[in-house]
């Protein structure tokens, strides 16, 4: 039996390759560039699937190319790259990967938050120079992160995963500005305020 052809569109690990070639035939990019439209277009000719990230775009005239295409599948929790109505009207499933990674990217913006308070890159370039030298009371003191106020603009699954770190974690007062205001049992668990 010949097995469904698909794409995959860049550089994946071996080991997610090798459980691919399992079951399809798998025409995998080796490089992270993006692909052009035009070599997009081309390495999807009788392909039944794409696995693509956020970068390659999969429009009507890209599906009308590329008949044989069935499922595209992002490795990104947006899918604004992708055109739905076309996909459906052609029945072309989609999948993407929500929450994947709400909880690292409130691990960096928290981290960002500390070194940015307590200064330290400076310190971490200051002592890679070899210019620290000495110490003083307020040489690189920063401010305090616990029991700050900690305000977030935009309350959506990373917002809250970062008021969550601060409010458990740090002891901060929050407050947020969103769109609409959270569900009172939402702020609750956050000691967020509106």
């Amino acid at each position: 039996m010949t097995k469904p052809k698909i794409l995959v569109a860049r550089r994946a690990p071996a080991v997610v390759i090798d459980k691919l070639t399992a079951h399809f035939d798998v025409d995998a990019v080796q490089g992270d560039g993006v692909l052009p439209p035009d070599e997009l277009r081309a390495r999807l000719q009788g392909k039944a699937g794409a696995w693509i990230t956020g970068t390659e775009r999969i429009t009507a005239e890209l599906l009308d190319a590329c008949p044989d295409l069935k499922a595209v599948c992002t490795m990104s929790v947006g899918y604004n790259h992708i055109d739905l109505a076309a996909c459906t009207a052609r029945k072309v499933l989609v999948t993407n990967t929500p929450d994947v990674l709400t909880e690292s990217t409130a691990d960096f913006g928290f981290a960002l938050l500390m070194a940015t308070a307590r200064r330290m890159s400076e310190g971490e370039r200051l002592l890679r120079d070899g210019q620290w030298k000495s110490w003083s009371w307020d040489f690189l003191a920063g401010s305090d992160v616990h029991g700050a106020t900690l305000g977030i603009l935009g309350m959506g699954r990373i917002g809250q995963a970062i008021a969550r770190r601060g409010r458990l974690g740090f002891g901060m007062q929050v407050i947020y500005h969103n769109r609409s205001r959270l569900p009172a049992e939402a702020e609750s668990l956050m000691g967020a305020r509106y």
